[in-house]
């Protein structure tokens, strides 16, 4: 397969892949707008911030599977890409310690304004005084928004400094908070009123854009903790600007709204630079987390290649539309199947999905379809009436 990597990855990835006899080429200076020029006959494309939007899809017809060195996918078009069948599939859970580190990193940088300190000793200015007022978090409350792996990991490492958690999430229980070592938090709300620090470890859906907006900065303490590692549009910038300056809040953020796609760009939101700590939506890179990302690329490529299935796929159908299913028993030969799909194409019976298992020896088979609607008895019969078709049945989907 020819294999497109348009963005930087471990150096060992491309020997692996060329190693599996793949095709492989990387341009990672691609940005959207040149990615359709450079996919031509990729039959696999693997990026991380390069954004594919529908254009590009559109113009690579042997593209089948695109692959997200990462966790999220929303800088892929997936509605585009599967309406032109082709597989979307990421890397979660193998950056969640670099993130993790990130964010408390941030945490105990915006308390100790690290930043400030060390940029002042650069212009040569020692200001102990006004940089040595910090709380500590030793015994504070820190509000986890968002509980899955990279949110239990902050769990995790805010235990080691003596802090209480909080947490929120859709699919969070009290019983799970309990089990897990964590308070509950019924909404996002409850959580940021009872929280010294919040950080947030959510993915970027519709339902959570701005989800730390007026209304969840509001129930934040005065001088709270607020870390974004996540994504950008979690969090409404300008509403942001303004709790800064009415509360005093202390911000780390390594992820903005609007924040360039590529790895050097001018930035120009000086205001809000000027006012929280901040790095450049650099939580995933570490050696470590590129190195695990490479490996599960490579997994995936090698899984799809020879099954056709790629593992982490994100764009199936979460339910089928069939409503019905025609399992086939037949005897291993050319045409058995054939004659059933022809036999459904003439009733206007639509497959939705198709398996066939072969058996021991290879000499019977059992295929099972799911169907848009019943196919007619007259043609049930037909099926049976095939001699080389051993038995039939049709059963209503549940």
């Amino acid at each position: 397969m020819k294999i497109l990597i348009a963005d930087k990855l471990s150096s060992r990835t491309v020997g692996a892949l060329e190693k599996l006899g793949h095709q492989v080429l990387v341009h990672d200076d691609l940005k959207s707008e040149t990615l359709s020029s450079a996919l031509g006959t990729t039959d696999i494309l693997v990026v991380r911030s390069t954004k594919v939007i529908a254009s590009a899809i559109q113009a690579a017809p042997q593209l089948s599977l695109i692959i997200r060195a990462g966790a999220g996918v929303d800088n892929i078009d997936l509605a585009a890409a599967s309406a032109r069948g082709i597989y979307v599939a990421n890397c979660p859970g193998k950056n969640t310690a670099a993130v993790a580190e990130l964010a408390i990193g941030l945490m105990v940088a915006a308390d100790r304004r690290i930043v400030d300190a060390t940029v002042a000793l650069r212009q040569g200015t020692w200001c102990k005084k006004e940089i040595s007022k910090a709380r500590g978090l030793a015994g504070r409350t820190l509000g986890i928004l968002g509980f899955g792996a990279i949110g239990q990991a902050v769990a995790k490492r805010a235990a080691g400094l003596e802090m209480n958690v909080v947490a929120w999430s859709r699919s969070l229980t009290r019983e799970e908070a309990a089990a897990r070592g964590v308070g509950f938090a019924a909404t996002p709300e409850e959580l940021a009123a009872v929280s010294d620090a919040v950080s947030v470890h959510l993915a970027l859906t519709p339902e959570t854009k701005h989800i730390v907006g007026r209304k969840f900065l509001d129930a934040l303490p005065k001088g709270a903790i607020l870390v974004n590692t996540s994504r950008g549009p979690l969090v409404d910038t300008t509403a942001l600007k303004e709790a800064i300056a009415a509360k005093g809040l202390k911000v780390g953020l390594d992820v903005f709204e609007g924040e360039p796609a590529g790895g050097e760009a001018a930035w120009t939101d000086q205001e809000l630079a000027s006012r929280v700590t901040g790095t450049p939506h650099v939580g995933a890179s570490t050696d470590q987390a590129s190195e695990a990302v490479a490996d599960e690329v490579v997994r995936i490529v090698d899984i799809f290649s020879r099954t056709g299935h790629p593992p982490g796929t994100v764009n199936l159908c979460a339910q089928s539309p069939a409503k019905f299913r025609l399992i086939v028993r037949h005897l291993n030969r050319v045409g058995v199947l054939a004659f059933v799909l022809d036999g459904l194409r003439e009733e206007g019976v639509n497959v939705e999905e198709v398996e066939n298992t072969i058996f021991a020896g290879a000499m019977a088979a059992c295929c099972s379809m799911l169907l848009d609607q019943s196919p007619s008895l007259a043609l049930l019969e037909k099926i049976r009436g095939n001699g080389n078709v051993l038995h039939t049945t049709l059963n209503p989907c549940v």
